[in-house]
């Protein structure tokens, strides 16, 4: 998800994320409890599979940073950042190990802020893709499985896949918000005037706290929460009428 904490005091962040994920934990009930437990799977999918979208797009534009780096694997211990992991797991909102690249070695006829947005780009989608796959099994299996999804196996595996669709929605949403240190600034820095880019880059930690504040105190929830709704409500109804046209 990030490329780089770019001189941020990660004790500070690693602090607020302690504080969260405490007070989240002391208001968990039993039933938090499962719900946590079945949204691990889903957690670890949309992580690794994010993350090594990033580093497979950056070396098929030819920098090899993330190939040296063992991060073009499907392996989730190559990908998981623990607090990131821990946050995505109590608020669904975190992020995997940063994927380092070089710009430099982009070996393509664009430009290099062309192929850097590319890479950032490359994670949401990734989730994006998978919330469709998700979403197509999801509304399968009860058609062609229909007593399957009746059993508490198979209860399970609905939950599981659904959580699998929303988390991986969430994910990739919430990364092209285009605030640092999100995957949405870089996308949409490199669309700007130079003297634009200049300017992020001049402020970019003073956004990262406004990213911050926005996110600590619900008012990114706020705005994010109801595109993620519109999203997830249009995909259903979109496969829905797809299978219709052939079932």
């Amino acid at each position: 998800m990030f490329f780089g904490y770019n001189g941020i005091n990660r004790n500070v962040i690693y602090g607020l994320l302690i504080i969260l994920v405490i007070w989240s934990l002391a208001s968990m009930g039993t039933a938090g409890w499962i719900s946590l437990l079945l949204t691990l799977p889903a957690v670890i999918i949309a992580i690794t599979f994010h993350e090594f979208a990033h580093a497979f797009a950056a070396d098929r534009l030819g920098d090899t940073t993330p190939r040296n780096q063992g991060r073009l694997t499907l392996n989730p211990l190559s990908h998981i950042d623990p607090f990131g992991f821990i946050l995505l797991m109590f608020a669904h909102i975190g992020w995997g190990k940063p994927v380092q690249i070089n710009p430099n070695n982009f070996n393509t006829n664009k430009s290099m802020g062309f192929c850097e947005s590319m890479v950032a780009l490359a994670g949401p989608l990734m989730n994006f893709f998978i919330a469709i796959v998700s979403c197509f099994a999801y509304i399968l299996i009860p058609i062609f499985f229909e007593n399957f999804s009746y059993t508490n196996i198979g209860t399970i595996v609905m939950t599981l896949i659904y959580l699998l669709i929303t988390i991986n929605i969430g994910l990739g949403v919430f990364n092209l918000v285009p605030l640092p240190p999100l995957d949405g600034e870089k996308i949409f820095r490199n669309l700007l005037p130079y003297k634009a880019q200049s300017w992020l880059t001049r402020n970019y930690q003073t956004l990262y706290m406004v990213f911050m504040i926005l996110w600590i105190f619900g008012f990114l929830e706020i705005i994010v929460s109801p595109v993620i709704d519109v999203i997830s409500g249009l995909l259903f109804k979109g496969i829905s009428f797809i299978i219709s046209l052939f079932i």
